[in-house]
């Protein structure tokens, strides 16, 4: 089995330049946080864009929907911005034959305090559990796409 994984920007792959909150998403972080791990399962990773999930279009969903159905395998973790998250994830409902999952972060994978890696690897353990649908996994839970929302002021998702 191999996993792979698409990252298209968000917090997660943040990088800040001062205090005033200047920032750009770099590249993404995945690929080094499995290697840190010592992870022992195959695994691809391919970028398909750089962008906070707030300037997302729907030409970006299409061509994240595009990406991924086209994309030969089963198990796909989709790392997103949380604010849009489950738009994309509604978008991508459409895909049947796999196992997608996407996941995120409040603080960026390169803060010291940041969710980053349990939220990988937590979707790691969920696109190889789960069967064929769509998922976000975020604050140790598994929700469906259109029933989530992100609560900014407890920083975490919950059900609706």
């Amino acid at each position: 089995m191999v996993i792979k994984f698409f990252s298209t920007g968000g917090t997660i792959d943040k990088v800040y330049f001062d205090k005033k909150s200047t920032y750009q998403v770099g590249e993404s972080r995945v690929e080094e946080i499995l290697n840190e791990a010592n992870v022992v399962f195959q695994y691809q990773c391919e970028s398909i864009l750089r962008k906070d999930s707030l300037d997302l279009t729907d030409e970006d969903r299409q061509l994240i929907f595009d990406r991924i159905s086209s994309d030969p395998h089963e198990r796909i973790v989709v790392t997103h911005g949380t604010d849009t998250m489950d738009l994309t994830g509604r978008k991508l409902k459409g895909i049947t034959g796999k196992v997608i999952v996407l996941t995120g972060a409040m603080q960026p994978a390169n803060f010291k305090y940041s969710d980053a890696e349990f939220n990988i690897g937590f979707a790691v353990a969920a696109v190889q559990t789960l069967p064929h649908g769509v998922y976000l996994a975020m604050n140790g839970r598994i929700f469906l796409p259109g029933k989530v929302k992100k609560n900014s002021e407890l920083n975490r998702f919950e059900e609706v």
